[in-house]
């Protein structure tokens, strides 16, 4: 009998997590939407670098890390049953496809209503748009992770 770990393969998600983390730091730099994102959470773009302990910074940097790799993770035993149960029919562009579905549609979605009401001022709009950039980078992160998985299966 077959089990999913056997269509599991940890190679491509430490990969494709690692791809994601880079994605991730680029979608959230200073000259992409970095800025937007702090003003459409009513913030002020620091001027300075902002000082944090060696274990601040670990924990920052660590535990995203560690939340696109169990994210990667998951999508994997997804994409590894997936393969299990339908044979060999797993492409890049199917893991794509599911990385994109299960991001978009249980991840993304899954937060909207957390950051509408979340918006300290209730501003609506404003909280739209922080959604949309922080869901944002979680979909192309996953899709692109999907990709990853499903070339690799």
């Amino acid at each position: 009998m077959q089990t999913i770990l056997t269509h599991f393969n940890p190679l491509s998600v430490f990969v494709a997590s690692i791809v994601s983390f880079i994605v991730g730091s680029i979608w959230f730099g200073p000259k992409t939407f970095y800025p937007i994102w702090m003003k459409a959470l009513g913030r002020e773009i620091p001027k300075e670098r902002v000082k944090m302990s060696a274990g601040e910074t670990f924990l920052m940097f660590g535990g995203t890390y560690l939340g696109a790799l169990i994210q990667v993770s998951t999508l994997g035993i997804i994409i590894a049953a997936f393969k299990m149960t339908y044979g060999d029919g797993m492409t890049w562009a199917l893991g794509l496809y599911l990385g994109f579905l299960f991001s978009a549609g249980l991840g993304a979605f899954a937060s909207l209503s957390h950051r509408m009401f979340g918006q300290p001022d209730f501003k609506v709009y404003r909280s739209l748009k922080v959604w949309l950039i922080e869901v944002g980078q979680d979909v192309l992160c996953l899709s692109i992770a999907g990709a990853i998985l499903g070339a690799w299966a």
